[in-house]
């Protein structure tokens, strides 16, 4: 069935309910969503609220406009608050909600223009809701900030609340005199009887999830002209000053370069941040006014070039949706990956532009790849086109998939186009949906007009196939000379199939420069005529400089050199290719996760780069603590924590001196680690160079907590007598769920699942910590309670939790006793089918975790 077919067949199943009976569906329905689009036109809201400090709810007004093409039934979303008085066309009715919609009365319907008048509340919590109230423990203040995402607008006020009903909004708020609002628009204030007005203009259209608001006593930091205003609480505003400036010019740069890459202006009339504290994710482009999580932008811990390098990929990323996203929006979420893989893939795109000496595409291959082939070799993948029947399932569509294989998929693209081809399609594709929606298609069909290529069968295979290409390769010499060499492909999950790959081939050498070859194929085993007769290499690498997407597997030969040559490897590029190479081969049980083991705490001293540093710390981590047995973990913890003491005093810049106490703290497992841990909090050792901060502190007390260590908890109540701020307190609450008792385990998972008014962001952040690597046994009977949660967990949480919870519970085991009860639970369950493949793609590692402990016990 085409896509067009689908579309007209879940219109007819809606048309056929709807005239059958007046009855709400549950969540809203792909065809109740169509004929609504049908339906509906010129859609416009004039939204009022009265914020109330401490309050549990805020009272509104609105007036809705549209035009109605037909006569018929009606519904508008409204979920969780009351609706006290409503009138369409001047006529009261009954509001009465049925699954979170009104059903407007048909009688007073008119074809062409309508106008509906709402008196309602919409409650206000410190989570679970689409108003979010947070009080700041500093200072006793307050701010109230809204989240609709992906289809929670309707928990904050009446609307047709779906992506393709693209409206105009107005928006006025009363608050407290001393608190600032900030919206999609500009705003103008007037104050009266102790309390201030604000009135936002009319906003361009945009889709619901897009309307946005905060409010509460901000601070604009470093107001500049030419730059966009960033806004902190107050409570912030010291540290938040000395960031401020280097945000501001990473925005005004990109603004400027995206501009000229799109040949669209930036499409709104301004640009404003706002750093909100607990913000369930890293950013949320709302057209005009970005939030961001306050967390993300400024650091709890000793920042390394790394960081603020991502802090400028999200920046960017959050930037990059005022264009693809909120002025050219996908028609429903099954095409998320058309805000969020692109937004993904322009933010590197801009860092390459703009910061060419960063090794942009290295640090791209580095932090999108991994997670990417993590998801695609799972039972549990999707495609990047996702079916989402109903908006109440969309929240599953976010992940992996679209925010890394994507703009995977987009890079290869780009190599196969050309960059001139590939920018002028998304050139064409923004300028004929500009404030519209668009679908997947629509893209490919720019892509095609620019480049004169047929991408059909390319989009066919990337687009809607899930998993991804196994590569291998094989190759022969004689007499010094390249006789064959053969790629060959299939399908990662087993299901048959192939992909068209564009790649670049790597014929190295250890004396000479490499051979650079560019392949082309779609077929399941490919020979490579150019590659005959030249001089023998050294080994091969398929996937040079990352061009292409797919699971490249060195051959044995060149697992081989790798091994044993990583320090002859000077390009950082091919050597961090060459490392991820090695875990891939480690992950699927062809390489000894000890041989890789030995092979890092050689290399790693050497290592000058921060990021590929950080990557072998964190996989070094993964397989002492997952894949070898205890009795090799305890025979080479020592070592690997006498190295990260020695780098983290020794080594010559401040950033991998940060690295490697990061690695020792989460390395730290002998009385040698956890001693340093102990002597770095009371003050005794110092990192040369490095103030750590709060964060860093309390991480490192988790860790002696998490490891029972006889002075962790004298170190925790020490802590808390030093920090007394309002983070200090989520620091505190997240470091105590990693005590090793079962008071301690029961307590947080009641306060999890029970507690409605603990915020999301100190749930996520204490996971890890509950579920910490070495307290396996004590957590595994967690494991089934938390999956059995988990529809409450999808209904009650925002979009990341479900991923966060399932990492934590199922990332936390490594036995096979525990493998086999979520299976075991698997075959039983009646859950939702987004929910069950999400189980799937997380156990995947799990599954992994037993394979190498039996094939290397």
């Amino acid at each position: 069935m085409t896509q067009t077919q689908w579309r007209l067949y879940c219109l007819l199943l809606a048309l056929s309910a709807l005239s059958a009976a007046q009855t709400a569906p549950s969540g809203i329905p792909r065809g109740f969503a169509i004929e609504r689009a049908r339906q509906i036109s010129g859609l416009t809201y004039q939204l009022s609220y009265k914020l109330e400090p401490h309050a549990d709810s805020t009272s509104a007004h609105e007036e809705v406009h549209f035009r109605f093409r037909s006569t018929g039934p009606l519904w508008i979303d409204f979920r969780e608050g009351t609706i006290t008085k409503a009138a369409l066309n001047g006529t009261a009715f009954d509001a009465s909600t049925q699954n979170g919609h009104v059903l407007l009365p048909s009688a007073s319907l008119r074809t062409g223009e309508n106008a509906l008048t709402f008196d309602f509340t919409a409650p206000v919590a410190p989570a679970g809701k689409a108003l979010t109230r947070y009080e700041d423990k500093d200072d006793g203040s307050e701010y109230i900030y809204s989240l609709f995402v992906p289809m929670d607008a309707d928990m904050a006020f009446p609307c047709f609340d779906q992506p393709d009903l693209k409206a105009k909004f107005t928006l006025d708020v009363t608050a407290p005199s001393d608190w600032t609002v900030i919206s999609n628009s500009s705003g103008t204030t007037d104050e009266a009887a102790g309390a201030r007005r604000t009135s936002f203009a009319e906003t361009r259209p945009i889709s619901t999830y897009l309307f946005a608001f905060a409010a509460g006593p901000f601070r604009n930091v470093h107001p500049a002209p030419g730059m966009p205003n960033v806004w902190v609480r107050k409570s912030q505003l010291s540290h938040a000053e000395p960031e401020v400036p280097q945000i501001q010019t990473v925005v005004a740069d990109a603004m400027t370069f995206l501009a000229q890459y799109f040949a669209q202006p930036f499409p709104f009339p301004k640009y404003e941040m706002v750093l909100l504290p607990g913000f369930a994710y890293g950013g949320m482009e709302h057209a005009g006014a970005t939030f961001l999580r306050e967390e993300s932008m400024l650091f709890r811990v000793a920042p390394t070039e790394t960081d603020r390098f991502n802090r400028s990929v999200t920046l960017i990323h959050e930037l990059a949706h005022q264009w693809f996203g909120d002025l050219v929006t996908m028609r429903w979420f099954d095409d998320l990956w058309l805000k969020e893989g692109f937004a993904q893939f322009m933010a590197y795109r801009t860092l390459a532009a703009l910061a060419p000496d960063q090794n942009v595409w290295k640090r791209f291959y580095q932090s999108i790849k991994p997670a990417a082939y993590g998801i695609d070799v799972t039972r549990g993948t999707t495609g990047i086109y996702q079916d989402i029947p109903n908006l109440s399932d969309a929240k599953s569509a976010y992940g992996a998939i679209v925010y890394s294989k994507a703009p995977g998929l987009l890079r290869q693209l780009n190599f196969m186009l050309g960059d001139d081809q590939f920018r002028d399609g998304l050139r064409i594709y923004l300028a004929e949906h500009a404030y519209s929606n668009a679908e997947w298609n629509d893209l490919v069909k720019g892509l095609e007009r620019s480049s004169h290529t047929d991408l059909s069968a390319w989009a066919q295979a990337w687009i809607h196939r899930r998993g991804m290409p196994e590569v291998r390769t094989k190759w022969t010499c004689e007499s010094g000379r390249l006789s064959a060499l053969t790629l060959s492909q299939r399908n990662v999950l087993g299901e048959g199939g192939t992909w068209p790959i564009t790649t670049e081939i790597l014929l190295g050498y250890s004396s000479t420069q490499p051979v650079l070859i560019r392949a082309r194929f779609s077929t399941p085993d490919a020979s490579i005529p150019e590659a005959v007769g030249k001089a023998c290499p050294d080994y091969v690498f398929a996937n040079n400089r990352d061009y292409a997407y797919g699971l490249f597997m060195l051959d044995d030969k060149s697992r081989t050199y790798a091994s044993s040559h990583m320090g002859d490897v000077a390009d950082l590029f091919q050597r961090t290719l060459l490392w991820g190479a090695l875990w891939d081969a480690v992950r699927f049980a062809e390489m000894p996760p000890r041989q890789y083991l030995a092979l890092a705490r050689d290399r790693m001293p050497q290592e000058t780069d921060e990021a590929q540093l950080q990557s072998l710390t964190g996989h070094t981590a993964v397989a002492l603590h997952h894949y070898v047995s205890s009795d090799t973990r305890r025979e080479l913890d020592e070592s690997f924590e006498r190295l990260a003491i020695a780098g983290m005093l020794h080594s010559p810049s401040q950033g991998l001196r940060i690295i490697w106490f990061r690695g020792l703290r989460s390395l730290a497992d002998t009385p040698v680690g956890l001693g340093e841990l102990q002597q770095l909090l009371d003050g005794k050792e110092t990192v040369p160079g490095v103030q750590l901060r709060a964060l860093d502190r309390w991480s490192m007390v988790t860790a002696l907590l998490a490891h029972g260590d006889p002075a962790a908890q004298s170190a925790f109540e020490a802590e808390k007598q030093r920090d007394h701020s309002g983070e200090g307190l989520k620091y505190a609450y997240v470091a105590a769920a990693a005590k090793p008792g079962g008071s301690t385990k029961q307590w947080y998972f009641h306060d999890y699942l029970a507690n409605p008014d603990r915020p999301e962001d100190w749930v996520e952040q204490s996971l890890p910590a509950f579920n910490v690597w070495n307290q396996s046994e004590l957590t595994q009977p967690y494991l089934r309670p938390a999956l059995e949660a988990l529809p409450q967990v999808k209904r009650e949480r925002k979009i990341f939790f479900v991923l966060a919870w399932l990492n934590a519970f199922i990332g936390g085991q490594q036995s096979a006793s525990a493998d086999a009860e979520v299976k075991d639970w698997l075959k039983t369950a009646i859950i939702d089918p987004d929910l069950r493949l999400k189980v799937l793609q997380i156990l995947d590692d799990l599954d992994r975790t037993v394979k190498i402990r039996k094939a290397y016990p």
